[in-house]
């Protein structure tokens, strides 16, 4: 499974996404995602351990 990461135009973080599909969901909700990143197996991985779904993006 690929996770992506989602940066503002500044290049800060502001979502870690499960799929493609939670990335378009936050730019509906108005996040001004410039840059989306996948993440690197060893990030992702990470990820996939410490929480649920619900707990990679910050805004839902």
């Amino acid at each position: 499974m690929t996770f992506y990461t989602c940066f503002d135009p500044q290049g800060q973080m502001i979502a870690r996404c499960q799929t493609p599909e939670d990335i378009k969901v936050l730019k509906r909700m108005g996040r001004p995602i410039a840059d989306v990143q996948p993440m690197r197996s060893e990030e992702a991985v990470v990820c996939s351990l410490t929480g649920s779904p619900s707990e990679y993006d910050e805004e839902y």
